[in-house]
């Protein structure tokens, strides 16, 4: 074992230390003398929908892409757990399971349905469980809400994504298609994921998009070409999934790590050994700063993005509560403006491998 995994402080250390101190997630933040924002209180505005600062990716607890699909009342425990420690934005999708990821998350929280925000995406072609291709259709995608809606145990979604374009259909078209069950009082704003800055607008022309999801972290970093200061622009909001880059970044693989060819890992570019061994300089990077300011490297990655744009709200996903809590405690810290670029200097003289080309932010995923 190397000085930086002796001295790092990793999930379960945080989590026994924390227990055994008495301490609060809270107290292990350092305040920062000239915070880039002020004090968290514990919300964020994505356009016009107020949600908590950090919600919470549901798509483990279900689908079988990175681990084993879950116990559904075990993980229904674990969305109402979230909700008591905080947590008031939920995000599943369809595409999940598919279909039994809405399911979990709609039992969950059907008893306190008008205090918390369901996000859900829809966009993609089922022939009976079996996803088929993408479908942006205007009808398709009507059909496919009332599925959703009786799915999540509600009359209405409070943030409905297209969650892939379809290159077949015009985003105006699938973009009127939500303006439509808008109208009808089926969804409250409208969403759509991994898109263009041209696409946005596009977008945003017809139905005022709320908010953009799309995958950014300290590894993948490819939205920062104009997609992020897109939504700055138009006043949507930014919500990144995969912002501790599949665990990464929440210390729970290392260069050893290797994924058996029918694991969802081994199809992920920064998840080769190659990669793995080269990025590792970031996480270490993430271990240091977390060591400086009292915080696991989950924390300081989340926090991070926290402190980029104030409309930025990750989405980390996680089966167990405890990591929800850990998750939580990113709200409270703060970094101020010199700690902030003297970060970007050392993470930019960081050479990643597996990650997008910034051009490609330009095109629909």
């Amino acid at each position: 074992m190397n000085d930086n995994k002796k001295k790092s402080f990793k999930r379960r250390d945080f989590i026994s230390t924390a227990t055994l101190a008495g301490l609060s997630l809270s107290t292990l933040s350092t305040k920062a003398s000239i915070p880039t924002t002020k004090p968290s209180s514990g919300k964020r505005m994505i356009g016009e929908l107020e949600v908590s600062a950090i919600g919470l990716g549901c798509m483990s607890m279900t689908s079988g892409h990175y681990n084993p699909p879950r116990n559904h009342k075990a993980m229904e425990a674990v969305v109402k757990g979230a909700f008591d420690r905080g947590v008031t934005f939920f995000d599943t999708a369809e595409y999940y399971g598919p279909f039994t990821n809405e399911e979990v998350v709609g039992n969950a929280l059907k008893d306190i349905r008008k205090q918390v925000i369901i996000a859900s995406k829809f966009g993609f072609q089922f022939d009976g469980n079996r996803p088929t291709g993408r479908n942006g259709r205007p009808e398709h995608l009507k059909k496919a809400a009332e599925g959703m809606l009786r799915r999540l145990k509600t009359d209405y979604i409070d943030l409905l994504y297209l969650h892939r374009v379809d290159p077949e259909v015009p985003i105006e078209e699938s973009a009127g298609a939500v303006s439509d069950l808008i109208k009808e009082g089926k969804v409250r704003y409208f969403g759509i994921s991994e898109t263009s800055p041209e696409t946005i607008k596009k977008a945003h022309a017809v139905q005022k998009v709320t908010a953009v999801q799309s995958e950014y972290s300290l590894i993948e970093r490819v939205h920062e070409n104009q997609v992020i200061d897109t939504c700055g622009e138009l006043g949507i909001g930014f919500v990144p999934w995969g912002p501790v880059t599949r665990g990464f970044l929440a210390d729970k693989f290392n260069e050893y790590s290797r994924f058996s060819d029918d694991s969802r890992f081994a199809s992920v570019s920064y998840y080769t050994p190659e990669a793995i061994a080269n990025n590792m300089a970031l996480l270490d990077l993430a271990r240091d700063w977390g060591l400086r300011k009292g915080i696991t490297p989950a924390q300081f990655s989340l926090a991070w993005l926290l402190a980029q744009r104030p409309y930025i709200v990750p989405i980390p996903g996680t089966t167990k509560l405890q990591h929800v809590e850990e998750n939580m405690g990113a709200i409270d810290v703060n970094f101020t403006v010199v700690e902030l670029k003297e970060f970007r200097t050392e993470l930019e003289k960081i050479k990643l491998v597996g990650v997008r080309e910034p051009e490609s932010a330009l095109t629909n995923k």
